[in-house]
């Protein structure tokens, strides 16, 4: 190799680590981003004291940040062990600013309300269940909103949901219920409520 093809080498690697080093820009837009999602989130929380809201803000924006910095990590098991690790800190820092009852709506929050969708969408859909197969459904949506809070991603998000949909879908099935059934007969009284309405 020659000095100029050994300098353009360089220059090219130069260049790449550049580009793959974190933005400061990015990270502001991001950062920027978050916040907003924690005010909305916390919206509903209706905390009064704005010292209090502020900080619940810092370790919400925080955890979205280091899920973030996280998903670039590419060793999945020390990823899944930081993962998780960041889970039981973000829990405890929450539970130690908040109530039981303002704890669940942030989780909820963070997973785009999507375990009490889902859990009225069933509710509703199979309105013959009993008590033990809604506080079965309920267990598993609780335990997919809980590794569904850790996604980097909505889409990643929606995928744990989607695993543990399937899950109860199954479950129900072998329980007697006929999903597709249900499902039709739940549009059609849907459909035959919006037309009486």
């Amino acid at each position: 190799m020659n000095l100029k093809s050994f300098l353009l080498s360089i220059a090219l690697l130069t260049s790449a680590l550049a580009n793959a080093q974190s933005n400061p820009d990015n990270d502001k837009a991001y950062i920027t981003t978050v916040t907003k999602r924690s005010d909305k989130i916390l919206a509903g929380l209706q905390i009064a004291d704005s010292a209090k809201y502020k900080q619940v803000r810092e370790i919400m924006v925080q955890q979205y940040v280091d899920l973030n910095d996280l998903e670039k990590d590419n060793n999945s098991e020390q990823a899944a062990q930081k993962r998780t690790d960041l889970h039981k800190q973000f829990m405890a820092k929450l539970s130690a600013q908040l109530t039981p009852a303002q704890v669940e709506k942030i989780k909820d929050g963070m997973t785009y309300g999507v375990l009490p969708i889902t859990y009225k969408a069933y509710t509703d859909m199979i309105p013959t269940l009993k008590d033990a197969e809604k506080a079965q459904i309920m267990s598993w949506l609780t335990e997919a909103r809980e590794l569904a809070m850790d996604g980097g991603s909505s889409e990643e998000k929606h995928k744990v949901f989607g695993k543990y949909k399937g899950r109860i879908n199954n479950y129900l099935s072998s329980r007697g219920y006929d999903i597709q059934q249900e499902r039709k007969n739940w549009e059609a009284r849907q459909k035959a409520s919006k037309s009486n309405g």
